[in-house]
């Protein structure tokens, strides 16, 4: 909106990682380079914390674009990964053929496909973000991964991204192997206020600014203090006085502008285990509030706006065009339902499981209502097939459930969703998951066809299997 006022190619302040955008002041460009060095010249693992919005996914992202050509890499962002998942998910980053779910066979297979990358000359670098927020039965079977290794030489390079309490996890005893295998740690730390205003203005000129400093010394000294050096609070501070200041018809930012973007953003009443929405509220919430003084700027456009999310939330492709066999279909859906809806068999073409006594949700009328029909799936579903999880919360989170859930029926049926337990921990634990696909490639390619609502979960693909192992935990 406020783009062509100050002579911008692109939005200078998005928080999401753009790596043109990379800032290499503030110790962040030596920190690369030692990472980088670390990488290609050690074998132990590599530890990076930081405070929530410090840069760390933003430094991963550059580092995968740094990584010398013979660099295999894989970017893990799922930090509800079981112990066995994380196999799985290495696995499938690197396209290994598997003849089933079996873990033992998993390692064997995985182990073989490294030592032939090995013999290439390649090297399998992990880039695991969000680790503070994994389990500790996951973190200790990456140990178990870093162990791998062929003629001396380690098979995996593994970098573990997350935020200081990774450091409380790790300082226990049933994780002191872990630690031991740690040769090199980098603290990504908030930046210092002359920092800021390097920051600023390189992101500004980054988006094709080329004027003098937009920002005036107060304002820079406000943002410092109200951001605390996080560089995502900084851009969202950034963002929204820009936008006052063109609201006002202003070339300049001042602190009057500042004061009304810290007064919007409400940092320390966000709620950080709900990240994805929460920042996409703010970035919503933050453009239409700030502008209030130019309703005719903010809120014009605004039946346009909801009109286009509508569009991009509920495509009339999603689900109908993902990838199943049309004759399975026709003979899998009920009566009157479209065939052209995720894949549901009769009973008679399932393996029957057990009954299982899973633990039902305290509370949501949603989440309970699809756990129960869960349980009634599980029972006939084909082990062998997919389906693509969405959405893992403990069990004193289900209100997040209940809340994707309302928001999810909007954009798909009701009855292609399932929830069901699992323990993570020992942690009661509930998972939401999407549809029903006879392959993994197939289940591949419905996740790439996923809306944003979905897409932001960072969605995994999971077995019938799989799912009705955990849910009788």
């Amino acid at each position: 909106m406020y783009l062509d006022h100050f002579g911008l190619n692109e939005p200078p302040f998005r928080i999401t990682p753009h790596t043109d955008f990379f800032f290499a002041g503030a110790n962040r460009g030596a920190t690369l380079e030692a990472l980088l060095y670390a990488i290609t010249h050690d074998e132990g693992i590599i530890k990076v914390t930081g405070e929530v919005g410090s840069g760390k996914t933003m430094l991963c992202r550059v580092l995968m674009e740094r990584l010398p050509k013979n660099a295999e890499t894989i970017y893990l962002a799922n930090p509800s990964l079981a112990r066995d998942e994380i196999l799985f998910a290495v696995a499938d980053e690197l396209k290994v053929e598997l003849a089933n779910d079996r873990p033992s066979r998993l390692m064997r297979a995985l182990l073989e496909h490294l030592i032939a990358l090995y013999a290439e000359g390649r090297r399998v670098v992990v880039l695991i973000d969000e680790a503070h927020a994994m389990p500790r039965e996951t973190l200790e079977e990456i140990r178990l991964l870093s162990n791998l290794e062929a003629n001396r030489h380690k098979l995996l390079q593994i970098v573990l991204f997350g935020q200081p309490e990774l450091d409380d996890h790790l300082n226990t005893a049933a994780l002191r192997q872990l630690m031991e295998r740690i040769t090199h740690t980098f603290c990504l730390e908030p930046l210092v206020r002359s920092d800021i205003e390097g920051y600023i203005d390189f992101r500004m000129r980054a988006a094709g600014y080329r004027g003098p400093c937009v920002f005036s010394a107060n304002a820079l000294r406000l943002i410092a203090d109200a951001s605390e050096g996080l560089t995502r609070r900084v851009n969202i501070l950034a963002d929204k006085s820009l936008l006052a200041a063109f609201a006002a018809n202003a070339h300049a930012v001042t602190v009057k502008e500042v004061r009304r973007a810290v007064r919007d953003s409400e940092f320390y009443r966000a709620r950080r285990n709900w990240r994805p929405y929460a920042l996409a509220a703010a970035g919503i919430a933050g453009g239409l509030v700030i502008g209030l003084s130019a309703h005719s700027l903010l809120f014009g456009p605004v039946p346009a706006v909801s009109a286009a999310l509508n569009a991009t939330a509920r495509p009339a492709h999603v689900p109908a065009a993902l990838p199943q066999p049309a004759a399975a279909t026709a003979a899998a859906a009920p009566e009157g339902r479209p065939p052209a809806q995720p894949l549901a068999l009769s009973a008679g073409s399932a393996t029957p499981a057990a009954a299982a006594q899973a633990r039902p949700p305290a509370r949501g009328e949603l989440t309970r209502e699809r756990f129960a029909a869960t349980q009634e799936w599980l029972k006939t579903a084909p082990g062998d097939y997919y389906a693509i999880q969405l959405l893992t919360v403990k069990d004193s989170e289900l209100a997040h459930m209940e809340s994707f859930l309302l928001s999810a029926f909007k954009m798909a049926p009701r009855e292609d969703f399932r929830v069901y337990s699992v323990k993570i921990d020992g942690v009661q634990c509930y998972r939401a998951a999407y549809g029903m696909y006879p392959s993994m490639d197939e289940t591949r390619a419905a996740m790439r066809e996923l809306p944003q609502l979905f897409a932001i979960q960072k969605p995994y693909y999971r077995s019938v299997e799989r799912m009705r192992s955990q849910n009788r935990q």
